[in-house]
């Protein structure tokens, strides 16, 4: 229980996890820095990496119509992989922005900057962790290994780009949507346009929820010289811009559906397209009440990605049964 006069920052707790989080509450004392530096407390990270991957790989087995017993574990190493990745990464960027994140309100509680772990032990941290997540790649066709040592690229890369360019979003997409590419290879043993087109329709919805995201250190970024597309865009531009993210984001969804869905089976693809269609409709949603300049709204809106994210989902599972 906290003492009188402490807070949850005091305790360790990171100022932006969930509250009543798991890891915060229930996780074993000596585990909690490790934790929070894999962002276990807030879990919508692991969402936003995992559902590019479940997209792929059901719009892969639509496509063949061939689903086989191996995408049961596809499907589940997806989910494995990217809490582990997405773990490996957000360690990774906490080691790199050590010195930028004491600087920033939101950021300033995170284990290194606080004390609670060394960068030394971060960086250990990040590689057991990559090192399990290798371990399921490599139950992955070759295809589709070789795809996941690539990913490593982007990962390695993004903490940095905030520094030399606007569009660290851009880099962030390159990333968190490298399982649409990953997934679909696992399934069918090689890439396709379906698969592209779906990572690049993943591209626009990261650029649309971390323009929303970034708006809440938009000040304290200026101050420190971090860049970003929400200082590039604006309080007055950010909507027209998420509207053009929006669009592309479903758009280039809808090519991707077209491309794979097998021929004639009408049924199956108007299900389909309905995913795109609901996906659009939340981020709509999102728009209506954004409000760049309340950070209690924007992490609500960003959080409530993984919602948007699950509908197409839902919608290409249904189409196995069409």
């Amino acid at each position: 229980m906290s003492q009188p006069g402490t807070t949850p920052e005091a305790e360790g707790q990171v100022s932006d996890a969930v509250r009543g989080n798991w890891v915060d509450h229930y996780a074993p004392a000596w585990t909690r820095p490790y934790l929070r530096l894999s962002r276990a407390d807030r879990p919508i990270g692991t969402w936003l990496l995992l559902l590019p991957c479940w997209w792929g790989l059901l719009l892969a087995m639509v496509s063949d119509g061939q689903p086989r017993w191996f995408d049961l574990w596809i499907f589940l190493g997806c989910g494995i992989g990217a809490f582990l990745m997405r773990g490996a990464g957000c360690t990774w960027n906490d080691i790199t922005d050590r010195d930028f994140d004491g600087s920033v309100a939101r950021t300033a509680s995170r284990p290194i900057p606080s004390g609670q772990v060394s960068a030394r032990q971060a960086l250990a941290w990040a590689v057991i962790q990559s090192l399990v997540s290798f371990g399921i790649l490599v139950t992955f066709p070759p295809m589709a290994i070789l795809l996941g040592v690539v990913s490593l690229l982007p990962v390695a890369v993004y903490p940095f780009a905030k520094r030399f360019t606007w569009w660290p979003q851009v880099f962030l997409g390159i990333a968190f949507n490298w399982g649409a590419l990953l997934a679909w290879t696992a399934h069918t043993g090689s890439l396709g346009l379906p698969a592209v087109l779906l990572y690049l329709s993943g591209m626009a919805w990261t650029l649309f929820y971390d323009t929303i995201y970034a708006h809440q250190d938009k000040e304290d970024d200026a101050l420190i010289g971090v860049k970003s597309t929400a200082r590039l865009f604006g309080d007055a531009a950010t909507p027209k811009w998420l509207a053009g993210f929006l669009v592309i984001s479903v758009a280039l969804m809808g090519l991707a559906i077209v491309a794979a869905a097998p021929r004639g089976e009408i049924l199956a693809l108007v299900v389909l397209i309905a995913g795109p269609w609901a996906f659009g409709w939340h981020m709509v949603w999102q728009m209506r009440r954004l409000d760049v300049n309340d950070n209690d709204r924007l992490l609500m809106l960003f959080r409530s990605n993984r919602d948007a994210g699950i509908l197409p989902v839902l919608f290409f599972a249904a189409a196995l049964l069409a």
